[in-house]
């Protein structure tokens, strides 16, 4: 027989929840069993209720069936635990695109179906602190009361929103404005990745204004979150001993540097009561500091490459004793349809790895470097793979074998359409038929956003006519709807592909004209002609970014497709 319950919400199946702290799943593990006279939910903790019921949801939509207003299920059982304890998705807000407060509701729901249970903001300059409102006056930022109703929303679904603020590189945001340019390590700029000029980049380690600082934006951000850890992030810190702290540097090195600022932020963070994450690349530099960290850090050990080496990197902390989790990426950022394949992989080496060192967590990460121009969509291929891939690691022992198409279509409301599933991976592997594969990036991102610059370039080495020609053809096979009533996720889906069609026909010009050409240099009637479908994408943006995210940013993202129309436009003046 099948448990039956009635459309009024009071059928002839019972619904029995049981609490048992002696419940040997564990914590977050459930057994749910479907049988004729009902269904029994036993779990050790509330979060295991709650996943428990996520799943009897899910397979009420999945195996369920109507007759008039019951609905039938099928009797099973299912005892299920993680493999991590924790399961955290982290999106980068600070590349000029901030969500509305409404997706990111819709956005820490799907997260909750999918069983995440951590939500971190990645912010450089997108909370409105109070007296500095000079760093982020045009960005639409977070608010505190919105913090406060983002952190109820997600604890309400067992999710924590942890406080995220760089607070050392990836500093250029503030340190840009002359009230705080005098704490940068390199007043005068660096060249770095994440501006087309030279910007001081770090705080200075050896200020002691830095540190004021930052004592000031914890006391302004930690408040509104019920979290007791916070992530400082630390990462990347390229300028370091090349100013202001050279001497200091000097004196021991650039590491036990960092670590005295490290330790010293970890005060700041320890007065308030609370837990310090933060990036472990810079201390990966010496493994035998490691063992120097404060005893209650957590280690972020991030990596976004198919090969990236989690198993070496997870080792040295964990012969250190230091907790870590291992932080694989969405693979979405510089590629504007994403890179399914490297996704796939890495979110799985990093599963792996977690599972076999001991890690604490997994962490998949969502950036937005040059712009944040690819649409929220383009993430959910590594936001599923992940929770699949953390929940149960032994789905990662073979990456290839992951039902995604189902996964997709069954799990995200905005991809139930078979043909929307099919559209959203076949613009994430579409680069691959160039043959020119990129760390961090695609050949097709490049030609669009690199058009500066001739072919010459190693990045476009391999680059042909008949592998542009595949890569155009294969996406042009994709299916969208063409209605003007379309949906959303169709009209950001269509704006990827014509951009990466642009990409693909900028390309077969380029190639034309000859390798050490400028897009220039292209002749008139080839520019004319890729001018064309450049406006239409630069005219389509404004709408399909304020459907999710704030104005603030956009039209820095929107500059990125402005300046290769304004090097079409122009052309080649001797």
């Amino acid at each position: 027989m099948e448990p039956s319950l009635g459309a009024s919400g009071v059928g002839r199946a019972l619904l029995r929840l049981a609490l048992d702290a002696e419940e040997p799943l564990g914590a977050q593990g459930y057994r749910l069993s479907i049988e004729s006279d009902g269904v029994d939910l036993v779990a050790a903790d509330a979060a295991g209720l709650f996943y428990g019921a996520v799943t009897l949801l899910q397979w009420l939509s999945l195996a369920g069936r109507r007759a008039g207003d019951e609905l039938h299920a099928p009797c099973v059982e299912i005892a299920d635990a993680p493999d991590l304890a924790v399961r955290g998705f982290m999106l980068d807000i600070s590349r000029n695109r901030v969500p509305r407060l409404d997706t990111l509701f819709e956005l820490v729901d799907l997260l909750a179906a999918l069983k995440f249970n951590q939500l971190q903001l990645y912010t450089e300059h997108t909370f409105a602190y109070r007296g500095h409102e000079a760093v982020w006056r045009d960005a639409s930022p977070m608010t505190e009361s919105e913090i406060r109703e983002l952190d109820a929303f997600c604890r309400r679904r067992f999710i924590e929103l942890v406080p995220n603020q760089n607070s050392f590189g990836h500093f250029h945001r503030w340190l840009i404005h002359d009230a705080y340019r005098p704490l940068a390590e390199c007043p005068e700029g660096i060249d770095h990745p994440f501006s087309s000029g030279k910007e001081p980049f770090s705080l200075c380690p050896v200020d002691p204004r830095s540190l004021q600082l930052l004592e000031d934006l914890f006391d302004q951000l930690l408040p509104n979150f019920n979290s007791q850890q916070v992530n400082v992030g630390l990462d990347e810190t390229w300028d370091l001993g090349s100013g202001r702290s050279a001497d200091a540097c000097a004196a021991s090195s650039r590491e036990e540097v960092y670590l005295d600022f490290l330790t010293r932020i970890h005060g700041l963070v320890d007065a308030w009561g609370h837990r310090m994450q933060f990036w472990g690349d810079i201390i990966l530099r010496r493994p035998d500091l490691i063992g120097r960290l404060p005893s209650d850090v957590i280690a972020l050990d991030w990596g976004y490459e198919a090969d990236h080496p989690f198993d070496e990197e997870a080792t040295a902390f964990a012969d250190a004793g230091v907790e870590f989790y291992l932080c694989p990426g969405t693979s979405s950022w510089r590629s504007l349809g994403g890179r399914v394949d490297n996704a796939l992989a890495n979110l799985a080496n990093a599963a792996r790895a977690a599972r076999r060192h001991g890690a604490t967590g997994y962490l998949v990460t969502d950036w937005g470097d040059s712009g944040h121009l690819q649409p929220l969509p383009i993430s959910y291929v590594g936001i599923v793979a992940g929770a699949a891939f953390s929940w149960n690691t032994a789905q990662a022992s073979d990456p290839s074998e992951l039902p995604l198409r189902d996964l997709l279509r069954h799990h995200v409301p905005e991809l139930s359409d078979p043909a929307l599933v099919a559209a959203t991976l076949t613009v994430g592997e579409a680069h691959h038929e160039t043959g020119v594969e990129l760390k961090n990036s695609t050949v097709l991102f490049h030609l669009l956003f690199g058009a500066e610059g001739t072919l010459d370039h190693e990045r476009y080495d391999g680059l042909d006519r008949e592998g542009l020609e595949r890569a155009f053809d294969r996406l042009e096979s994709i299916d969208l709807p063409r209605a003007e009533s379309r949906s959303l996720v169709t009209r950001e889906l269509a704006w990827v592909r014509q951009a990466l069609e642009l990409a693909c026909r900028l390309g077969i010009e380029r190639l034309e004209a000859g390798r050490e050409r400028r897009a220039t240099q292209l002749p008139a009637t080839a520019r004319r002609a890729l001018v064309e479908p450049l406006e239409a994408l630069i005219e389509a943006l404004p709408e399909l970014w304020l459907a999710r995210s704030r104005p603030g940013g956009l039209e820095d993202s929107r500059a990125y497709l402005i300046r290769l129309r304004d090097l079409l436009t122009r052309g080649h003046k001797p």
